[in-house]
């Protein structure tokens, strides 16, 4: 056997001892990882999530108030200047 070819030999008995023992650990940080997602992450945005979509629909309900509110505001500024200027011609 060469030098080459037992250095090969020698390499390639390290990377697969080395391998058995990484794969464990893989797995195990690959456990964590899925833990975290599951049991912090997700529920959050799952909290997250539901805050957003009741204000939305709270917005969405009230649309149209909002314009009818907006035309009636307009419709008092209008009025108020007019009675203004009555006022000011009283005085």
């Amino acid at each position: 056997m060469t030098d080459n070819e037992l250095l090969l030999a020698i390499s390639e008995m390290m990377d697969t001892k080395l391998d058995a023992k990484l794969k464990p650990l893989e797995n195990r940080l690959k456990h964590i990882e899925v833990d975290l997602l599951e049991n912090n992450a997700i529920p959050r945005l799952n909290t997250i999530e539901a805050c957003y979509t009741s204000t939305f629909n709270r917005y969405k309900d009230s649309v149209e108030d909002y314009e009818a509110i907006k035309q009636d505001i307009a419709i008092m500024k209008k009025v108020i200047a007019e009675h203004s200027e009555k006022l000011q011609k009283l005085a």
